[in-house]
């Protein structure tokens, strides 16, 4: 019998969201739905598939949320996890390993791995510069910093800018503050875990170079390559994280560092589940043959810059990645989807009220993937009454396509899910023409994106 650790393996993650609110219907029309449509179109052409997922905890959004809506931060987590679960469920989104922080065992892996990346000398502690808030004291990072991007000038907060995935942080920015209190910047020193990414130049250069990148991914590199590769604290003296222990008592775990090693070990681990170790994660990535990750232009910096550079300095030789599936923002009746203003149409009342199948098809029809799009409710309902017969009884539908023609129009959809040009926009409309056409054998394209069957 062979063993399926020894096949290749094709791997597919889709970002760990944030548990500071449920999901919306921008989040599916990007990674969540789109990487179970490529894994899907991938089992079904014979690859080995596995698709790696997780939660965010530990991005102080958390915390903030919890602490202005005046609820126990534990208690809305918990919520917030059960929501996201079973909005994947609802929408037919599947996955064969999700790290969980909230569990037990998660936590220690991830300070075994920041540990051995400060005693390795790879990420050692030194005394930087960092800064709080003048007035109330927060160090300032992700939502405890706020201000305009350096590189496009659009109001970001700390981690990386939202509109041109540029990394954020107080001297990257202009005019930053404090993104609670609207505090001024206090510098101040602190003896952190710091790793200077330039000493990665060469292994980045190198994934970048063979890695299938969007042009707006290769644009962020270069502006990043001219400004410098930056440092970057690997904790800090904040209230909110994995808490650090031995030579990292008294710091927390930044977030994105934390996100980054869960990754490593979570594929790992779905590669090969005994893998319980650093070397043991690095020989199950090893025998990775192809990975891709599904996210938004908002975490690029993250995947295709800080990513490699974390994993090359575990001792990641050569790195895994093939290349990132990348979506543009999903706007809602011509503005920002946004969980903190309650400009969303949340996922899980739109599936409870909606086919499924229809949502993921509408979905993949007007994904924002080379530019951005917006969802109307006045689109959806005319694509679901569009479409909705067609999935019913398109069978019964007399056959009006030469077969040599629906052959090729398969074909065309079948290619558009393969990850390199990824375009599940024009395999949506290869199968809504070929529905129509009474067209009995679509191949894999109904199930890939509708979720309908295996």
């Amino acid at each position: 019998m062979t063993d399926p650790v020894a096949e290749p393996v094709t791997v597919y993650t889709f970002p760990q969201p944030t548990v500071n609110g449920p999901l919306h219907v921008g989040h599916l029309s990007g990674p969540y739905v789109a990487a179970d449509i490529a894994a899907r179109a991938a089992r079904a052409r014979g690859e080995h598939v596995v698709v790696t997922s997780g939660l965010d905890v530990h991005q102080n959004y958390v915390l903030t949320r919890a602490e202005l809506e005046g609820v126990e931060v534990g208690v809305m987590m918990a919520d917030f996890r059960a929501g996201m679960q079973e909005t994947y469920q609802q929408a037919r989104i599947g996955y064969d390993r999700f790290s969980d922080p909230l569990s037990d065992g998660y936590a220690p892996v991830i300070r075994d791995l920041v540990n051995h990346l400060v005693t390795s000398g790879a990420a050692p502690l030194r005394e930087v510069t960092l800064y709080a808030c003048a007035d109330c004291d927060r160090t300032l990072h992700e939502s405890y910093l706020s201000g305009l991007c350096g590189g496009c000038h659009s109001p970001a907060a700390g981690g990386a800018c939202e509109v041109c995935g540029g990394f954020t942080q107080v001297d990257t920015m202009v005019d930053p503050v404090c993104g609670r209190c609207g505090g001024a910047p206090r510098p101040f020193q602190a003896n952190v875990p710091v790793l200077r990414m330039e000493d990665y130049r060469e292994a980045l250069t190198s994934v970048w170079l063979r890695a299938q990148l969007p042009p707006a991914v290769r644009a962020l590199i270069g502006r990043q390559l001219a400004t410098g590769l930056p440092e970057i604290a690997l904790a800090y003296p904040t209230n909110w994280g994995i808490e650090g222990d031995r030579a990292l008592t008294g710091l927390r775990i930044g977030a994105y560092t934390e996100v980054a090693l869960a990754d490593l070990a979570n594929i790992a681990r779905a590669v090969d589940p005994v893998a319980t170790d650093l070397p043991g994660y690095l020989a199950a990535l090893g025998r990775v043959d192809s990975l891709w990750h599904f996210l938004g232009l908002d975490n690029a910096y993250w995947y295709a810059v800080y990513w490699q550079a974390l994993w090359a300095a575990c001792g990641m030789t050569e790195l895994p990645l093939s290349g990132l599936v990348v979506n543009e923002f999903y706007t809602l009746d011509g503005a920002k989807f946004s969980t903190s203003r309650n400009h969303a149409i949340w996922a899980n009342e739109l599936l409870h009220k909606e086919d499924p199948s229809i949502v993921r098809l509408y979905l993949a029809w007007d994904r924002p993937d080379r530019y951005r799009s917006d969802f109307t409710w006045h689109s959806f309902q005319a694509f679901a009454d569009r479409v909705k017969p067609l999935l019913a009884d398109g069978a019964d539908a007399p056959v009006t396509l030469d077969p040599a023609l629906a052959a090729r129009e398969v074909a065309r959809g079948e290619a558009a899910l393969r990850p390199v040009g990824f375009d599940p926009a024009l395999a949506a409309r290869s199968l809504i023409g070929l529905l129509e056409a009474g067209v009995r054998d679509t191949g894999h394209l109904l199930t890939a994106l509708t979720g309908i069957g295996e």
